[in-house]
């Protein structure tokens, strides 16, 4: 349902301070949604991994795991190898340095991706943002809304996602509000004006 009232922006930058036009930092960019992941061999069912990848697709994974996709820039050698352009988890426009994560290796790469979890270890972190270190992640992926995948639809998620080619790649760390960034990052808000 659309407002007049409620407006979704995306905005890319590197920093926002207090005091001024933070806007002015910023570029709006459009993020690349489409991807055509290729598989390249299973020891899993054909069905199961076509399915796995349709729902990749669906939910858009590559978006934000494929290194320059958020802002319309995706790199297809990284997709689903975890991205160099980060998601600010507060608010840039208040904060000066927001927290700021960078979404993850999702490939089987052992030393940077997935490859050394278990089928159980992702679909737990599928439902639950519970990583295989017993971290829990804040949903800027959406993993309350994952809960409720079914058995089936996580399973074929996870032989997808061991389907793919590892890629070695390193994402930087998080960044915890208060601390700069080295590298861009982008903020999704939905704002609503002011009642008078």
């Amino acid at each position: 349902m659309k407002s007049a009232a409620m407006i979704l922006v995306l905005i890319v930058g590197l920093t926002a301070c207090q005091g001024y036009n933070p806007m002015g930092d910023y570029e709006l960019k459009q993020p690349a949604t489409d991807h055509y992941l290729s598989i390249v061999s299973s020891e899993y069912p054909a069905a199961q991994v076509n399915r796995g990848k349709y729902l990749a697709e669906l939910l858009a994974c590559g978006t934000c795991h494929t290194d320059g996709a958020l802002i319309g820039e995706p790199d297809l050698a990284h997709q689903l190898a975890g991205s160099r352009v980060g998601i600010a988890y507060t608010n840039p426009f208040t904060d000066k340095h927001p927290g700021i994560l960078y979404p993850s290796n999702l490939t089987p790469d052992v030393e940077t991706g997935i490859g050394s979890w278990s089928d159980t270890d992702i679909i737990r972190f599928l439902r639950t943002g519970v990583d295989v270190r017993g971290e829990r992640h804040i949903p800027v992926m959406p993993w309350p809304a994952y809960k409720r995948l079914t058995d089936e639809d996580a399973q074929a998620m996870v032989a997808f996602l061991k389907s793919l080619q590892p890629v070695f790649h390193q994402t930087p760390d998080t960044v915890l509000p208060g601390d700069k960034a080295s590298e861009p990052f982008v903020h999704f808000g939905v704002y609503q004006s002011k009642r008078r």
